[in-house]
């Protein structure tokens, strides 16, 4: 089943990737709606767009998939060591590497070929010299132990069949004393509450809530995991009414009592 999972998202990603080289425009599978974003596209005209990157931001907006803007959620200095899990078009990974500039770098791990090949020569484009974009899985990272300052993600852990796994993997990379500061999707509530029909109709209606963790679930694995000062601040919560799928009132109903929402999550590698 994990590898089912996992076959999938890869197959959704470079599908995402080759839509964007081949047209320019992104997917219309994208996770995050305009409402939910946090700011990532008004980040990338900042940084990019004012340096006349125009096209460049937008295919690597096109191609995320994100809910969120980790960069801002992680407060990024200068001299930082910042890894991205789940990369896909590298908005995320430049906009790091021009915050953690001069001195800094920025890490990019992804699993799908054609997202990395999209990221790279985004990074091209963009002429943004402080950063490595990676082939791995983020259950499986390809950098050294306390290795990084901050580590973020954008609404990919979530799709991850083996959680605990990522989380432990972060763990590890991490410096003493560094971040983990992410953009995720949470259920509030129980999702044994939610009817089976209901479940797969969200999950349908959006890959970005596919394999979405309680909020308690999610601090809890963070704090097995040895990570303290955890916590999981909701900044969207879906309308169960934009979920076409939902049959008639009650199932509506049903997710209003346990809904999906995007999150900010933060917690810290104890120091040494």
């Amino acid at each position: 089943m994990h590898e089912d999972r996992k076959g999938q998202v890869r197959r959704r990603y470079a599908e995402a990737a080759l839509v964007v080289q081949e047209t320019g425009k992104g997917s219309e599978s994208s996770c995050c709606e305009p409402s939910c974003c946090g700011g990532s596209s008004f980040e990338a005209q900042k940084v990019l767009l004012g340096r006349g990157e125009g096209r460049t931001a937008h295919e690597a907006l096109s191609a995320s998939l994100g809910c969120g803007n980790p960069t801002a959620l992680a407060t990024l200095t200068p001299g930082e060591v910042v890894l991205d899990l789940g990369s896909g078009g590298g908005i995320d990974v430049l906009l790091s590497a021009r915050r953690v500039s001069p001195g800094g770098k920025a890490y990019g791990v992804d699993m799908t070929h054609e997202m990395l090949a999209l990221a790279r020569k985004n990074q091209r484009k963009a002429g943004v010299e402080n950063v490595e974009f990676l082939k791995g899985e983020i259950e499986d990272v390809p950098l050294p132990d306390d290795h990084v300052d901050v580590v973020i993600s954008n609404c990919v852990i979530n799709l991850s069949p083996n959680k605990p796994r990522v989380f432990s993997e972060a763990f590890r990379v991490l410096k003493h004393g560094g971040r983990f500061a992410v953009s995720d999707v949470v259920f509030l509530g129980s999702k044994r509450d939610l009817p089976e029909p209901v479940l797969r109709k969200t999950e349908a209606w959006t890959g970005c809530i596919s394999g979405a963790m309680e909020k308690g679930e999610y601090e809890e694995i963070l704090r097995e995991s040895g990570f303290e000062e955890v916590s999981v601040e909701v900044t969207n919560v879906y309308d169960p009414e934009t979920v076409e799928q939902l049959s008639g009132p009650e199932e509506v109903e049903a997710l209003r009592r346990v809904p999906a929402a995007s999150a900010f999550v933060r917690a810290k590698k104890p120091v040494a």
